[in-house]
């Protein structure tokens, strides 16, 4: 075939890098922003942070001559306040505190065990989950122990140092599944009544019947009363599913919010900041701006190689170093034009923080009423917060679908789903509503839904099935 030669007029659209870093910055939360503008300091050797506003003051010298000749001294002269108004309280990490590991460590060195038996009882610790359980098989442990430490064990033997693991503290700590984690904590005390050894027959004989709460069953087939029965499964549900969050609750190092916005409301009025806390100024180093102004003056003709790639080098570092700061600013402008514009659409929910005062609000209503496409407005409320009066809200979660009534009334679905959760609160525990029931409530309310909504409503709100609601 001939080879041809065609000319072809196209359209594309691609996003410049600008564009790109832009997009990027928009998505990071507060904490994230504060690592991402000082990694692009130690990257860009002509960005510094702005320490203008703090550099070269000097404290005011007050006479004590004015305290003596004053007898009322006004509470501004007794009161230092060198905080902005962006200034808030913040807790600080502590990563000292000790692991889990660490504590089931400590416990061994009470332990009558030699060497071998402490590098096994060791290395079964380190395959422990946070939260207490082992679920690594005892072949792969006894495989890996022969090819990390060089160490042949025996499955045996590795029941024998497992055992003594799982008689340390926290109770049921080392526990292969749930059921054996409950066994080991009940069995830690003394069986001396008869809904404790019911309770112990039910978790050793009847686990899955009682995890599918087939109750009315189980009390026939074991031949007790109902009362016994109800004051075994007490007895059950006092025993921790998990351990280990005993030990981790009282960590100090738990990780925690930093809000995006604040919003403070008194006297009928709003007002919202973006939370700039520890979040540097940025300029740009007037040194490489001296060395540009200094060398434009001359040709490339009297300037040498080395001094040619030093300024492209310095010029294309201010280059960036601009449109960074020009991304920052872009940001917090977007940012704040698209939190005010949720904050007059949602004015009653800001006010006190009721959830059914939401009113139905898409993506799509916002981008409207900014200018904006729904993509950013997707970025910006998919991971920021907003500290509020009532607490420290997700904006992701201030976007819900409109539900329409028998009346023609648009209502949010979080009005739904509490009125859905307070008819689980009132229901006959002993016989839940089905999902069906909950539908034929909500429609007798004046409320369209199906029953596969009700559904999705209930596991969004955490609500098991009717069956796993059951009790005695």
């Amino acid at each position: 075939m001939a080879l041809t030669q065609s000319q072809q007029l196209l359209q594309q659209q691609k996003l410049s890098p600008q564009q790109i870093q832009m997009i990027k910055l928009l998505e990071l939360p507060a904490a994230m922003l504060e690592q991402r503008i000082k990694q692009e300091i130690e990257n860009n050797i002509v960005l510094e942070e702005d320490h203008s506003e703090t550099e070269g003051e000097e404290p005011t010298q007050i006479s004590m001559d004015e305290y003596l000749t004053e007898d009322d001294t006004p509470s501004y002269k007794s009161r230092l306040n060198h905080f902005s108004k962006d200034d808030r309280p913040r807790n600080f990490q502590i990563s000292g505190g000790r692991s889990l590991q660490d504590s089931l460590i400590e416990q061994l060195g009470f332990k009558n065990l030699n060497q071998r038996q402490k590098t096994i009882a060791e290395f079964i610790i380190g395959s422990i989950d946070n939260d207490g359980y082992l679920r690594r098989d005892l072949q792969s442990l006894s495989d890996d122990m022969a090819f990390t430490v060089a160490i042949e064990v025996d499955i045996p033997e590795l029941e024998q140092m497992l055992d003594i693991i799982q008689h340390l503290e926290p109770t049921g700590v080392g526990a292969r599944d749930l059921r054996e984690c409950l066994l080991l904590q009940l069995g830690s005390h003394a069986l001396d009544s008869e809904e404790k050894i019911l309770a112990y027959t039910i978790l050793e004989n009847h686990f899955d019947e009682f995890v599918k709460k087939h109750y009315q069953r189980m009390i026939n087939r074991l031949g007790t009363t109902e009362d016994i029965f109800r004051a075994a499964v007490q007895e059950i549900q006092h025993l921790q599913p998990k351990p280990g969050n005993l030990f981790s609750e009282d960590s100090d190092s738990a990780p925690y919010i930093i809000p995006d916005f604040i919003l403070d409301y008194n006297d009928g009025e709003f007002d919202l900041t973006l939370n700039s806390y520890n979040i540097p100024e940025l300029k740009i180093n007037r040194h490489y701006l001296d060395v540009i102004r200094q060398n434009s003056g001359k040709s490339e003709q009297r300037m040498s190689e080395s001094e040619k790639e030093a300024m492209l080098f310095v010029k294309s570092k201010i280059d960036a170093a601009k449109w960074f700061m020009s991304a920052i600013k872009q940001r917090h402008d977007t940012l704040m034009r698209t939190m005010q514009t949720i904050l007059d659409y949602q004015q009653e929910y800001f006010k006190d923080g009721d959830r059914s005062k939401l009113k139905p609000m898409i993506l799509k209503d916002i981008a409207e009423r900014t200018g904006l496409d729904v993509s950013t407005i997707s970025r910006v409320a998919n991971s920021k917060y907003v500290q509020t009066s009532f607490g420290i809200i997700l904006l992701k979660s201030l976007f819900s679908e409109a539900m329409q009534t028998t009346s023609g009334e648009e209502v949010s679905s979080y009005e739904i789903k509490n009125l859905l959760e307070k008819c689980i609160e009132e229901e006959n525990k002993r016989r839940p509503l089905t999902d069906e029931q909950l539908m034929n409530i909500l429609n007798d309310k004046g409320y369209c839904i199906a029953r596969r909504t009700v559904a999705k409503y209930r596991e969004m709100l955490g609500i098991p099935v009717a069956r796993l609601r059951k009790e005695i």
